[in-house]
C-alpha cells in the first residue's frame, strides 16, 4: 500500500522541469512582444517590426531560442519528451508484436484541416488590413505559450480529436513548431520565414519517418511508448489538475445547495 502511494506522488522529472522552464520564458517573450506592440500602437506611425528591428537583441534572442529548440529536435536527446523521441531508431524497443496500430492516425487530417481553417481566418483579417505584422507575430508567440499549456495541463487535440493516452503516443507531436509559426507565413521578414521554414522541415522529417517506420509510432510494436519507460510523468500532473477542478465543482455545488436552503 505504501509503495502504491509513493508511486502515485507527483514526480518532477528533468523533462517536466524543462517544460515548465519553457512555459516561463515563452510567457516572458510574449509579454515583451505585447508591450512593444502596445507601444507601437500608441506612437501611431511606428511599425511594430521597425520597433523590433531597432532592438536587434530581442529578435536575436527569440530566434536563437526557437532555432536551438528546433535543431535539437532533429537529434536524440534525453531531455526531450518521449513524444518527440519515438521517431529515432535507438528508441525503438521491439515488443514482439508485429501488428502496427496508430489509433489516432486518421484524425490527423481533421486536425490539419481545422488548423488551416482556423489560421485562414487570421490570414483573411491580415489581408483585409485589420491585422498587421505585429498582430500575426503576437499570435505566433501566444501559440508558443499555448503549446506548453497543452503539454503540461490540457491539450484540446488530444482530448477532442486524437484520443491518444498522452503526449508520448501523440501522432502529431512534432507538428508543434509548424503550427506555432503558421501566422508568420504572412510576415515577410527573413527571420520570420526562417523560423517557419525550419519548423516545416522538422514536420517533414517527422512525417517521412512515420511513413518509413510506422512501427516506432505504435504502442503495440514499440515498448518505448509504455508508461514504465516514460521520462516525463506528466500524466500525474494532469490527473491532479482534473482532481482539483472536480473538487472545486463539488465544493461550488455544495455551497449553492446550502445557500438555496
Amino acid at each position: 500500500m505504501k509503495s502504491e502511494t509513493k508511486n502515485n506522488r507527483i514526480r518532477m522529472t528533468p523533462v517536466s522541469i524543462l517544460h515548465y522552464f519553457r512555459l516561463v520564458y515563452r510567457s516572458v517573450l510574449f509579454l515583451v512582444l505585447l508591450i512593444l506592440y502596445i507601444v507601437s500602437k500608441t506612437r501611431g506611425g511606428d511599425e511594430f517590426t521597425n520597433i523590433l528591428e531597432d532592438r536587434p537583441v530581442i529578435i536575436t534572442v527569440i530566434c536563437a531560442v526557437f532555432i536551438v529548440e528546433m535543431i535539437l529536435r532533429f537529434f536524440p536527446s534525453a531531455l526531450e519528451s518521449p513524444g518527440s523521441q519515438k521517431q529515432f531508431a535507438r528508441n525503438y524497443r521491439k515488443t514482439g508484436n508485429i501488428e502496427i496500430e496508430v489509433h489516432d492516425n486518421n484524425a490527423t487530417l481533421i486536425v490539419l484541416l481545422v488548423w488551416i481553417g482556423f489560421n485562414a481566418i487570421f490570414g483573411a483579417l491580415y489581408l483585409k488590413g485589420i491585422f498587421d505584422d505585429g498582430a500575426m507575430m503576437l499570435i505566433a508567440s501566444a501559440y508558443s505559450v499555448c503549446d506548453m499549456i497543452c503539454i503540461l495541463f490540457f491539450c484540446p487535440f488530444e482530448t477532442w480529436f486524437l484520443k491518444n493516452k498522452c503526449c508520448s503516443s501523440c501522432r502529431i507531436y512534432n507538428w508543434d513548431y509548424a503550427m506555432m509559426f503558421t501566422p508568420l507565413f504572412f510576415v515577410a521578414k527573413p527571420y520570420t520565414w526562417g523560423l517557419l521554414a525550419l519548423s516545416v522541415a522538422l514536420l517533414l522529417r517527422w512525417e517521412v519517418t512515420f511513413y518509413r517506420h510506422p512501427e516506432r509510432f505504435s504502442e503495440r510494436t514499440n515498448g518505448y511508448l509504455g508508461c514504465e519507460n516514460c521520462t516525463e510523468k506528466l500524466c500525474t500532473h494532469k490527473k491532479q489538475l482534473k482532481s482539483l477542478w472536480r473538487h472545486i465543482a463539488e465544493f461550488t455545488a455544495q455551497r449553492k445547495r446550502m445557500l438555496e436552503k
